[in-house]
């Protein structure tokens, strides 16, 4: 337990500062901005307590709100995508025996950690864009700004998969 423990709370820390010092400061034309941080929430493991997911995806939300000085819209849609995460797995896993593993990407193949890492980003991003909005004025420019956001998430989430998270 406290092994576990010591290991999500390194992924927490790396995570945020990799977000916060690196991440954010990528931005082309506005549209282009990868979020890693919400692979913390997908990593927990899949028999986490719901009340274990929410509390830390709004941990991981609000210390990246508190750095990116953004009134909570960052904690909103990370705990978004914890309540619904275990729908996700839910509907794309097919067998029972698997719900009680590690979600990466070495566990469970590329194709699963691919589907899986598209549709959380892809919930949270449009949840956080909208939310910043908080309009549908724009919303194809919204949209697109969620499609390239999410590809440049995705592929920055699955690369840390191949480069660092091999257990």
């Amino acid at each position: 337990m406290g092994r576990i423990l010591i290991k999500y709370s390194i992924l927490f820390i790396v995570l945020v500062l990799t977000q916060v010092l690196f991440l954010n400061q990528v931005q082309f034309s506005g549209f282009v901005n990868p979020y890693i941080y919400i692979l913390f929430v997908m990593l927990l493991p899949v028999n986490a307590p719901k009340y274990v997911l929410l509390f830390t995806a709004f941990l991981i939300g609000l210390s990246v709100d508190i750095f990116t000085n953004t009134l909570g819209i960052h904690a909103f849609a990370t705990v978004f995508i914890a309540y619904v995460r275990p729908l996700i797995i839910g509907l794309i896993t097919n067998r029972e025996e698997d719900m009680s593993e590690y979600p990466g990407l070495h566990q469970n193949g590329f194709g699963w950690f691919l589907y899986y890492t598209a549709l959380m980003v892809f919930l949270h991003h449009s949840v956080l864009f909208f939310v910043e909005v908080f309009t549908f004025s724009n919303f194809l420019e919204t949209l697109y700004r969620i499609l390239l956001s999410s590809i440049s998430s995705i592929f920055v989430i699955v690369l840390s998969q191949f480069i660092v998270f091999r257990d």
